[in-house]
């Protein structure tokens, strides 16, 4: 299992359009992967749960995939929380 923890720095936190992307990026692996932010959980390959948590600015939110290709996805993701100014 891969976990890894990211501090938001983007003024509108992880609204819609990073919110596509990192859904994006996510479906592309095979493992399951979990935002979890304020002790809620959900899908990363899902829009409707990402946005759902209403992730803001200043905010900390964990990583964590399971499966046969954890490793690539970790980076894959985190790429895109950087590229995108989510995080750095």
């Amino acid at each position: 299992m891969e976990k890894k923890d990211f501090h938001v720095i983007a003024e509108t936190g992880i609204h819609a359009r990073p919110a596509t992307l990192l859904v994006q990026t996510a479906s592309k692996f095979n493992s399951d992967i979990n935002l979890e932010y304020k002790g809620k959980s959900v899908n990363l390959k899902s829009i409707m749960g990402v946005m759902s948590l209403g992730v803001g600015q200043g905010s900390d939110v964990t990583i964590t995939i399971e499966g046969t290709d954890e490793a690539e996805a970790m980076v894959a993701i985190a790429e895109t929380m950087k590229k995108e100014g989510l995080s750095n």
